[in-house]
């Protein structure tokens, strides 16, 4: 089989504005534009051309063809076969050679493009972040495993809960917040189906080009969103505490009756963030729980971490209240109480326990199974561990601190 050799990027892509020198920079991209050294960087790559009145266009969207041919001249990889016609309506298009090779290195997966390319569409950040992440699994395996292992994982962006996000897109977008070629937005959101603008093409690429020469394992968000993925919570990754010999999966999705026989709970997940420092909170899931506000002169000291567990109760009663889940429940690992930052809650839209009305809220949040699924806090103290959970059927849970 004819081999790619490898190309590097000696010139924009096909059918991109006219040149202009960009020393003086562009007219419309303010100094204080966010995404001013990524835009100088990458027209100084070639990456990008501005246009002939000397503005650049920021905030302009990027077609398919315009990313794919980028990707795939920016690439060093060698592709081991070739990928020709792979798009008929791709067939005389000035995008066509370089999409090619875009599929051959793995970027891009024809089947999900059954009913063409369709060249000039808006690209959207999920695909970015597919065709980023696929293109990283084609020569490093252990990217390749990063994908499997963050298909359930938790992702800390406002589509996550609302409206979901399907395990066929999930490990993509874990991948891709994980190596942090992309990002949320302000608002708590990842903009899935949003298009790509010129300013945040800039920044990814150069990003990519940083984070294609690097292992999985030296991104400890990613090593994060994997371990919640596979083991259902970051302890061992984010902090000095472990279960070992046992493991949150013993216990996940195992329901626990309450002591005073008012209902039972399941846990699904259990994040650590390392709060020691509020000047420097470490953990990928910390955005979605704190913030500066939440810094307690008391409680904030070194050798004590915040947790935020998601759990499923399951009232027996209508007039189930608060106070009956932190009355029945005797086992410390799914012990905790309401998240107080109402800012993160709502940004993020997940459901923790409620100060007032506590009856009718859970009345207004069951599920289809009787459930009300929240997120709750604790503390872990590194001179006090020992947490444990015994579920009905008793299998166990034990949270110590690592030798």
């Amino acid at each position: 089989m004819k081999k790619w050799l490898p190309i590097l990027l000696s010139g924009a892509i096909g059918c991109m504005p006219a040149s202009v020198n960009a020393a003086g920079g562009f007219k419309d991209v303010k100094a204080d534009h966010w995404a001013k050294s990524a835009i100088e960087s990458a027209t100084g790559k070639g990456y990008f051309k501005g246009y002939a009145d000397g503005t650049f266009k920021p905030n302009a969207t990027l077609t398919r063809a315009e990313f794919a041919a980028t990707l795939a001249r920016l690439s060093k990889a060698e592709a081991t076969d070739t990928a020709e016609k792979v798009f008929a309506d791709l067939s005389g298009h000035w995008s066509e050679t370089e999409v090619n090779r875009a599929v051959a290195l793995g970027f891009i997966d024809p089947k999900d493009y059954s009913n063409g390319f369709k060249p000039n569409t808006p690209i959207t950040r999920f695909e970015i972040a597919k065709w980023m992440t696929s293109g990283l699994a084609a020569i490093d395996g252990d990217y390749k495993q990063a994908l499997e292992d963050t298909k359930t994982t938790v992702i800390p962006v406002k589509e996550y809960f609302t409206p979901g996000i399907p395990e066929s897109k999930a490990p993509y977008v874990a991948v891709a917040m994980g190596t942090k070629l992309l990002g949320g937005y302000p608002d708590g959101t990842f903009g899935l189906n949003s298009n790509a603008t010129r300013a945040e093409a800039s920044t990814i690429l150069l990003r990519y080009e940083s984070v294609s020469g690097k292992k999985a394992d030296e991104f400890l968000g990613l090593k994060e969103l994997r371990q919640v993925g596979t083991e259902r919570t970051n302890m061992e990754t984010i902090s000095p505490f472990t279960t070992a010999p046992f493991s949150f999966n013993d216990v996940v999705d195992k329901s626990y009756s309450f002591r005073n026989k008012a209902g039972s709970l399941k846990l699904h997940n259990y994040i650590v963030v390392d709060s020691e420092d509020f000047k420097n909170i470490e953990s990928i899931y910390a955005p979605m729980f704190i913030d500066e506000t939440d810094y307690s002169k008391r409680l904030d000291e070194k050798g004590i971490y915040r947790a935020f567990i998601q759990i499923t109760i399951y009232p027996k009663s209508t007039d189930f209240r608060v106070g009956e889940y932190v009355g029945g429940v005797s086992d410390g690992v799914v012990s905790g109480s309401r998240i107080g930052n109402e800012n993160v809650v709502k940004k993020y839209g997940y459901l923790t326990l409620p100060n007032m009305y506590t009856d009718q809220f859970f009345r207004d949040h069951q599920d289809s199974n009787g459930g009300v699924t929240v997120w709750v806090k604790t503390f872990l103290e590194y001179k006090k561990a020992g947490d444990q959970l015994t579920t009905d059927d008793n299998s166990i849970l034990r949270i110590n601190t690592k030798n």
